[in-house]
């Protein structure tokens, strides 16, 4: 039968049939990438996307809303069971607007909020001056050790008592260490603010026990749905009991207006997926493979910011490489191998050509590789980095990448059946 994409569309149809084989043919260590489920990718694409549902369940402004409560009622519930949550809001479109909200519930513009500089580790979220966030309330960043890569908590606590500022936010998007949200709790409290904990990267190693969670600590958690948790595009928020009414205000009415419901479902569908066995070893594999693969790249002489890895996550240091980091990845890219050029801490490189390049393993983990497919991946970048500028080294990388993959499918069912 032809597909009907196919026939309506067929230049669209096309293109994404390109992409499919671009993401089946390449390694992807884009840390906040992953490949989802059919089942995820069904529920996204269902006929949830033509209802609108503004409001929450029992107190919709429109009608026909007998089905989409009872999905939201379910995304709610799996969601604070995984978590072990009081509250969870499933209805921001993103982790950016989950952030925004968390900050609207719990403080007002012009107030102080202290975040993660995005050189060092942080968001554009957390306060950066190019986000609204900076322009909205007083930003005050706070800086990791840039000797060690570390957070500092002494300098936060220091820099907290200075400021006094209403939030802190604790997580990250470029730092490979557990982060100790409890001594966070407790800078919090000693200048009277709010603990917003953004775990959009370690969602899914915090679900698995891997990490640990915010949530006991900090009075609002956002995370986004995809990265580690392997779930749709999509944000969420958890918090305490006492502040469920705010939070939800400053969802909708506040930010949004009709919620995407067919985000929200196949949400619903990776909350399932997430409180599995089955999700437990692979988010168990994603840190082993990290920890491997940075071992190895050490090995072969690349520096890595902090010396490693508790995570997902590694940052290359490619100045003892002498080599720029938007180079390294677009040589990477040609090479099949898809990484994002970063900023370093103390970085004195532009953020459009940083000296780093930032890589994770959410996505090679769910296709199935494990340890010595990390021994190889490493291997290929330490081809690419030693060839960078000679390219036909760089297209036999990719054919190897190529074979490489060929040995693991993307797949479509991560429950056993």
């Amino acid at each position: 039968m032809i597909n009907a994409l196919e026939q309506y569309d067929p230049q669209i149809f096309e293109l994404i049939r390109q992409e499919s084989a671009r993401q089946s043919g390449s390694i992807r260590l884009i840390p906040s990438e992953n490949y989802v489920s059919k089942a995820v990718m069904l529920a996204s694409g269902s006929c949830l996307t033509n209802k609108y549902a503004e409001g929450y369940p029992g107190k919709r402004y429109y009608e026909g809303q007998q089905v989409t409560d009872l999905i939201e009622r379910l995304a709610q519930e799996r969601a604070t069971k995984l978590f072990k949550a009081d509250h969870a809001n499933v209805q921001p479109y993103s982790g950016s607007v989950a952030n925004l909200a968390a900050y609207s519930a719990l403080i007002k513009p012009g107030d102080t909020i202290m975040g993660m500089s995005l050189s060092h580790g942080g968001h554009l979220t957390h306060g950066w001056k190019v986000s609204l966030t900076s322009k909205f309330f007083n930003s005050v960043p706070y800086p990791v050790n840039t000797d060690t890569g570390l957070l500092d908590f002494n300098m936060i606590e220091d820099l907290a008592k200075q400021h006094k500022p209403k939030i802190i936010v604790s997580g990250a998007t470029a730092y490979p260490r557990e982060i100790d949200f409890e001594i966070f709790e407790q800078i919090a409290k000693k200048v009277g603010a709010y603990l917003v904990s953004d775990i959009a990267h370690i969602a899914g190693l915090v679900v698995a026990g891997l990490h640990k969670s915010p949530v006991p600590y900090a009075d609002v958690v956002s995370t986004t749905t995809h990265k580690t948790l392997r779930g749709p595009r999509g944000g969420m928020l958890l918090c305490k009991e006492e502040h469920t009414s705010k939070v939800d205000k400053a969802v909708f009415p506040g930010l949004q207006g009709g919620p995407h419901m067919h985000t929200m479902t196949a949400i619903a569908v990776a909350m399932a997926e997430a409180n599995t066995p089955e999700f437990v070893a692979y988010a168990t594999q994603v840190v082993k493979n990290a920890k491997i693969l940075a071992a190895k790249l050490m090995e072969y002489g690349f520096t890595l910011v902090t010396g490693g890895t508790d995570n997902h996550l590694i940052l290359i240091d490619l100045r003892s490489k002498d080599i720029p980091g938007k180079k390294m990845a677009k040589a990477l890219d040609r090479a099949r191998i898809v990484t994002n050029y970063n900023t370093i801490p103390g970085d004195s490189a532009p953020p459009m050509n940083p000296n780093g390049v930032r890589i994770g393993t959410p996505a090679i983990t769910t296709r199935g590789m494990k340890e010595p497919e990390m021994e190889q991946i490493a291997d290929f970048i330490n081809t690419v980095a030693e060839n960078i500028d000679n390219e036909s080294i760089i297209e036999k990388v990719g054919k190897d990448v190529l074979l490489l993959c060929s040995q693991f499918p993307v797949p479509e069912h991560f429950i056993k059946q």
